[in-house]
């Protein structure tokens, strides 16, 4: 699966809007990316965990940002064949009250799964609740890199961050 083959996937799922848009941390765009139209798109969700499971090891476990993260973790687990567990934004006041759901090892490495990443805040949150849950995580895998400075978040976490793409590779081409 190449980049050009994702970024035709998320035009194919009507994922990639133009227009001036109001961004979850408050900014404007004149763009977004719909995680909801492709993470529900069976075609794009597909190709999305391929090439997540492509950049997978046999002993690697995945991690699932509530909620964008979980049916990408899922469904890379499935196309990987690896086990997930999900990082909660906050504990449930109910039953375990985890802030990580499944079953987590004591120092097992978690590669953590994100749609998209635009300051890096929520992938830090999730990377540091499964730390403190004890899991090891130095990876991070994402759909989107909308390039505002995430990535940077997310590596002085000590994260290496890697997108499947980036929002200069989609506005390149968002005339093909």
């Amino acid at each position: 699966m190449t980049n050009q083959d994702l970024i035709e996937a998320l035009r194919a799922a009507d994922a990639v809007r133009f227009g001036e848009f109001e961004l979850s941390h408050g900014g404007t765009s004149e763009y977004y990316v719909d995680k909801y139209l492709f993470e529900t798109d069976p075609d794009c969700l597909e190709a999305i965990s391929e090439a997540f499971a492509d950049r997978l090891g046999a002993d690697d476990k995945l991690g699932g940002v509530a909620l964008g993260g979980v049916p990408l973790a899922a469904a890379t687990s499935v196309a990987a064949g690896v086990p997930y567990v999900i990082a909660r934004k906050q504990r449930k006041d109910y039953g375990t009250a985890n802030l990580v759901e499944g079953r987590l090892d004591d120092g097992e490495e978690v590669v953590v799964v994100e749609d998209i990443v635009t300051t890096g805040t929520s992938l830090v949150d999730a990377v540091e609740a499964l730390r403190d849950a004890g899991a090891a995580v130095e990876r991070a895998l994402v759909v989107v890199d909308r390039e505002e400075g995430g990535r940077e978040t997310v590596e002085d976490a000590g994260v290496e961050m890697e997108s499947l793409v980036t929002a200069s590779e989609l506005l390149a081409n968002k005339n093909q």
